[in-house]
């Protein structure tokens, strides 16, 4: 009989303030990989699962899809939000199990395909210069989350799903509140009931979206999701709304998150900056690295089918486990000194998009965005540092830097 474990350490994992303190969080991850890497929690306030926080057992639940489905309980959440989630009917990509999965990918897929990403590149290293140029015309001081890495990405999904730019600022207020519903500068309100405005907002603009693109389609992805069929029938309202959200918000904000901390580790790492901008070639391998070292997708949960095993641990059919993310990437057994940001690290097996069937849809196109930005700004950036204190999002799903004050110099 194996015992189950229960580590204090693992509660960290329901306590959003800890994702805004990476020292001590990474304590703690530490300390579970080391002493009880399958973790039981129970916390005042949330269901109970499972913590997972070794690289290997991360991969081997993301492998067995089947066992380990994604439905009901995707990502944590209160209990209360739970139940909210369930009696929404949400079902977005990262809700759905196979083969419904499967179908439902499809729609979107050829969208972030290469052939689609080498097209898109034109327009992503457009606006690279773009908000480089609007670095430089600040004078050499701004708040790069705020002014600079929340729009550059906004501005590239945006403009692939084809919503107008008018639009921009409020689908940024939306997808900020979503993500930082524990966090008292970015939420709503302080009330389940307040913070679900900013979804149901989401969704009726989202609803406007799909009438307006199934009336006069159009050649952008908001198309392609109002009009696709599955089986031969059209999705749901509820359906194709999910779809506009999983893309509008996950393709937005966890880029931005890493391209924040992405500058704020070569600002911290002058070694490696200079090590970059002397050889650009690195730049593929150091979006990796920016990737692994912030990894903006704090966790997804699974939920046993049937009586299951990891690393020893009995897992009962019906309880759910939590895959750490940022612990799988600073896994002592896979990278070597997992706390050295290291921009020609290789390899680098890291976790951030998930993997298996799941793996993240937009991986290809992060990465561009990712890359076509500091290609553009390291060869024009002279000097850099911090102008104040970094400070991270109180969240337990997504989130990054909220603000990084820095202080630089720019040629033209």
């Amino acid at each position: 009989m194996s015992v189950r474990i229960a580590d204090e350490a693992a509660r960290v994992f329901a306590d959003p303030s800890a994702y805004a303190d990476e020292a001590r969080l990474h304590a703690a991850m530490t300390h579970l990989r080391a002493n009880a890497p399958v973790s039981w929690v129970e916390v005042p306030g949330y269901n109970p699962f499972w913590a997972i926080t070794k690289h290997a057992d991360i991969m081997a639940v993301e492998r067995d899809n089947l066992v380990f489905t994604n439905s009901p309980r995707p990502v944590l959440t209160t209990a209360e939000g739970d139940a909210q989630h369930e009696a929404m009917g949400i079902s977005t990509l990262i809700h759905l199990d196979d083969p419904q999965h499967r179908k439902v990918r499809a729609i979107g897929a050829d969208w972030f395909r290469p052939k689609a990403m080498r097209a898109l590149k034109v327009r992503v290293d457009e606006l690279a210069k773009t908000f480089v140029d609007q670095m430089y015309e600040r004078g050499g001081e701004c708040d790069f989350v705020q002014e600079v890495a929340v729009n550059f990405p906004l501005y590239v999904i945006m403009s692939l799903l084809g919503i107008p730019e008018s639009d921009f600022q409020r689908m940024l207020t939306y997808t900020q509140e979503l993500f930082g519903n524990d966090d008292a500068e970015l939420q709503r309100g302080e009330s389940m009931e307040e913070r679900g405005l900013a979804l149901f907002d989401m969704f009726t603009y989202f609803n406007e979206i799909t009438a307006a693109r199934r009336a006069r389609p159009t050649e952008d992805l908001a198309s392609a999701i109002a009009n696709a069929r599955i089986d031969g029938a059209p999705l749901s309202d509820i359906d194709t709304v999910s779809y506009y959200l999983i893309v509008a918000t996950a393709g937005h904000d966890t880029t931005s998150a890493t391209i924040s901390g992405g500058l704020q580790a070569l600002i911290e790492n002058p070694d490696q900056l200079q090590r970059l901008q002397q050889n650009p070639g690195l730049m593929p391998l150091a979006v990796e690295e920016m990737i692994r070292w912030v990894t903006p997708v704090k966790e997804f949960m699974r939920t046993a089918q049937q009586d299951a095993e990891v690393r020893g641990v009995k897992i009962a059919a019906g309880e759910s486990v939590l895959l750490s993310y940022p612990s799988g990437n600073r896994d002592e057994d896979v990278f070597t000194d997992p706390f050295r940001f290291d921009v020609g690290r290789d390899p680098n097996k890291h976790v951030a998009f998930g993997y298996g069937v799941h793996f993240c849809l937009g991986a290809a196109l992060a990465r561009m965005e990712i890359n076509s930005f500091f290609t553009e700004l390291l060869p024009r950036l002279k000097s850099v540092e911090l102008a104040g204190r970094p400070e991270h999002i109180a969240t337990i799903f997504v989130g990054g830097l909220k603000h990084l004050p820095i202080r630089y110099s720019l040629t033209r």
